[in-house]
C-alpha cells in the first residue's frame, strides 16, 4: 500500500502538566506501553500506510527522541530516497501546539524538493490506528481543500491537503495571524471547503498526566490492547535486545504487561512494566507505571504511582497516588524508606 503523500509529525508540543516526566524530555519520546515512546504511533500509521517521505519538525529537549529514532532503520525509513527527515528549531524560537507555518516555512526547502502531491500533519501524542490512505481517498473524493480528522467527535488535529495549498498558505497567512493549520481550519472567515473524516475505534490523545496514565490503564484491557496492536498494522519501535523476564518463585503477576529483562520476585498487579525492572521480594505493585531500568526494593508498597527511568525505590517504603493524581517519582532518584 502506498500514498503520495508527505507525513509531517509536529513534536513541537510542550504541555507543562506533566510534570517532571517532561522535564528532561520532548513529549513525543515519552515511554508509553512497556516499551514504545509516543511518537511511535503515528509514526507507524505513516508506515503502515505506504508513507516513506516523513518530516519530525521538534521543539527543544530532543537527545532523547534523537537517540530513539537514529537513522529511522526500524520504520524502514533509512532510505536513499525519501525517508526520515528531522527539523529542530533555531534555539530562539519556541513553537507551540498544532504545528507551526514558521517552523515548516523556514525548512521550505524540503517541501519543494519532495515528490509527492499531497500531505499529512499530525501531532506525536495520539495513540491508535490510523490508516491515511483511506482518508486521502475520501478526501479526493469529497473535493476537499483540507480534510480534518476526528475521533467521537473531537479533533485529532490531523490534517490532509495539498502540498500546493500549503506552501500557499505559508505565504497568504504569514501576516494575517495564523499560527497553523489548525487556525486556518477553525476560522469561519476563509472561503476554503473543510471535509471531516470520523475515525473509528479506540484512539487516545495523551496531552496530560492524567490522560497519561488512564490510557497507560486501559491498555490492561484486551479489547483496547488489540485494537491497537495488531500482527497487520504493527508498531514500531526501537529494538533492544535484552533476555526474557525472570519470575522467581515468590512472583504474583496479574492483568500486568511486563515487558524483557525483568527480575520479578514480589507482587504486580494492573500495572505496567518497561525493560529490565527489578521487583524484589515482599514487594506489592498496583495500579502503576514503572519505566525502564527501576530496581524496586523488599517489601515495598506502590500503589498509583508512575516511575521515571533509572529509579531505585529502597526497602520497605510505601508510596501511593490515585487515578486524578498520581505519585510521580523522577528520573534517576532515590526513594529512601522513613
Amino acid at each position: 500500500m502506498s500514498c503520495s503523500m508527505l507525513g509531517i509529525i509536529n513534536a513541537t508540543n510542550e504541555f507543562e502538566t506533566f510534570q517532571n516526566l517532561t522535564a528532561h524530555r520532548t513529549l513525543a519520546s515519552l515511554p508509553f506501553a512497556g516499551r514504545y515512546r509516543l511518537i511511535d504511533f503515528m509514526l507507524s500509521n505513516m508506515v503502515n500506510s505506504g508513507i516513506t517521505n516523513v518530516a519530525i519538525f521538534t521543539g527543544h529537549e530532543i537527545r532523547s527522541l534523537m537517540d530513539h529514532l537514529g537513522s529511522g532503520k526500524q520504520w524502514d525509513l533509512d532510505r536513499k530516497r525519501d525517508g526520515l527527515f528531522v527539523f529542530t528549531p533555531d534555539g530562539k524560537s519556541r513553537y507551540e501546539r498544532f504545528g507551526s507555518f514558521a517552523h515548516f516555512s523556514k525548512n521550505i526547502t524540503y517541501f519543494l524538493r519532495s515528490k509527492q502531491k499531497y500531505v499529512v500533519i499530525t501531532n506525536c501524542y495520539t495513540v491508535g490506528t490510523i490508516d491515511f490512505c483511506k482518508i486521502l481517498d475520501h478526501h479526493i473524493e469529497m473535493e476537499a481543500d483540507i480534510t480534518e480528522v476526528s475521533n467521537d467527535g473531537k479533533s485529532l488535529e490531523t490534517y490532509i491537503l495539498s502540498k500546493d495549498l500549503l506552501l500557499s498558505l505559508f505565504e497568504k497567512y504569514k501576516n494575517q495571524g495564523y499560527y497553523s493549520i489548525f487556525d486556518v481550519v477553525h476560522d469561519k472567515r476563509h472561503n476554503f471547503k473543510i471535509n471531516l473524516y470520523e475515525c473509528t475505534g479506540f484512539i487516545a490523545i495523551i496531552d496530560s498526566l492524567q490522560s497519561y496514565y488512564r490510557n497507560s490503564m486501559d491498555l490492561l484491557q484486551p479489547t483496547v490492547w488489540k485494537q491497537i496492536f495488531s500482527k497487520e498494522e504493527p508498531i514500531f519501535t526501537k529494538v533492544k535486545d535484552e533476555p526474557p523476564t525472570r519470575y522467581k518463585r515468590e512472583a504474583k503477576v496479574a492483568n500486568s504487561m511486563i515487558a524483557n529483562g525483568c527480575v520479578i520476585e514480589g507482587e504486580v498487579e494492573n500495572s505496567i512494566l518497561f525493560r529490565s525492572v527489578k521487583v524484589g521480594k515482599g514487594a506489592v505493585i498496583r495500579n502503576s507505571i514503572i519505566m525502564q531500568k527501576c530496581q524496586i526494593g523488599e517489601n515495598c508498597v506502590l500503589d498509583g504511582v508512575i516511575i521515571d527511568k533509572d529509579v531505585r525505590i529502597e526497602n520497605s517504603v510505601h508510596l501511593t497516588g490515585t487515578l486524578v493524581s498520581p505519585y510521580i517519582v523522577g528520573k534517576g532518584t532515590v526513594q529512601e524508606g522513613r
